[in-house]
This record gives structure tokens, C-alpha cells and sequence, in this order.
């Protein structure tokens, strides 16, 4: 199942690169430096991994870090991720999370500037495994980025799970 969704996320961002992208989806912008570089915010440009955190008052902290390995362009990210989905070996938990925070504010992502976003989940609710996150990356404009994401780590879940916005650093 996974290898179906590296596959699908390879296919879409290859359309995306050959200029067939969907209306309505913003493209991210080249490397200011001019490189002809693909764009580390791509899904398949990247890697996500899924990590406990610090808890705070009645919430459950998970961190998930963003990095992109040399060779790419670095790209300019903003918000909250989009389109959140968990699942646990495949099956979806029916959680759907909301955004938190600030959602303007820009940062930059590529090698040697990895990205992270808090996934925020009462402790006070009945929780449930999961062990992946899919979502959607966002430009400062508002956009998307074409594709999803996918971050790997054991985690739980739980009605008023809300996510972060990106933000510089692992």
C-alpha cells in the first residue's frame, strides 16, 4: 500500500513538473538563486517523520520534521498543512483535525533548512493509534503544493486534534 501511494505521489508530481497541473493549484516558485533545481517542497522531494514532543496542559505534543536531502531548491512554506488524514496500517481513524496559529507567516525549506509542525491532541478525549499522516503543504499565498505528503511515526489521535503551522527548524 505504501509503495502504491510513493508511486501515485511520483506520477502526480511528474504531470505537475511536464506543466499539466490542475487549475487552481499553486506552483512553487523556483529557487531565488536561479537554480534549475527541482523544488524540495514537492511530496516526493522530501521526507516527514513523525515524532512525540513535549506535552503541555491537557494536550499530547507530536512534532512532525520536514527535510529535504541536497540537490533540490529550497522553497518558501506558510500555514498549516491541509488535508490532514491519519491512518494505522492503513486503515483511516476518522479524525479530522483543525488548524491552529498563525498561518501566514513564511518559511523557508530545502537542504539544510528542514521544517517542523505540531500535531496538538487533547488528552481528555478517547485517542486512537495511528502511524501515519498524510497533508498537503501550502504557500505563503494561500496555494497548495500539487500531491501529498506523508510522515511515518506512532502517534494517537483524538476529536480536537488541531495542527500547527510550519515553522524553521527540526
Amino acid at each position: 500500500m505504501r509503495t502504491n501511494r510513493k508511486i501515485a505521489v511520483s506520477l502526480v508530481a511528474a504531470a505537475v513538473l511536464a506543466g499539466v497541473g490542475g487549475a487552481g493549484i499553486a506552483q512553487a516558485a523556483p529557487a531565488a538563486n536561479g537554480s534549475a533545481a527541482p523544488s524540495a517542497c514537492r511530496p516526493a522531494n522530501h521526507t516527514a517523520k513523525i515524532t512525540a514532543d513535549t506535552s503541555s496542559a491537557g494536550h499530547r505534543h507530536y512534532r512532525v520534521t520536514l527535510t529535504a536531502p541536497r540537490g533540490y531548491a529550497s522553497c518558501k512554506l506558510a500555514g498549516s498543512p491541509t488535508g490532514v488524514r491519519f491512518t494505522n496500517h492503513g486503515t483511516g481513524t476518522g479524525v479530522a483535525p483543525h488548524s491552529y496559529g498563525g498561518q501566514r507567516t513564511a518559511v523557508t525549506f530545502g537542504p539544510g533548512h528542514p521544517v517542523h509542525f505540531d500535531i496538538q491532541v487533547p488528552n481528555n478525549a478517547r485517542s486512537k493509534a495511528a502511524n501515519e499522516a498524510s497533508f498537503t503543504l501550502r504557500t505563503p499565498g494561500g496555494g497548495q503544493i500539487p500531491g501529498k505528503s506523508f510522515a511515518e511515526g506512532r502517534l494517537k489521535v483524538a476529536a480536537g486534534t488541531q495542527i500547527g503551522p510550519v515553522q524553521r527548524g527540526a
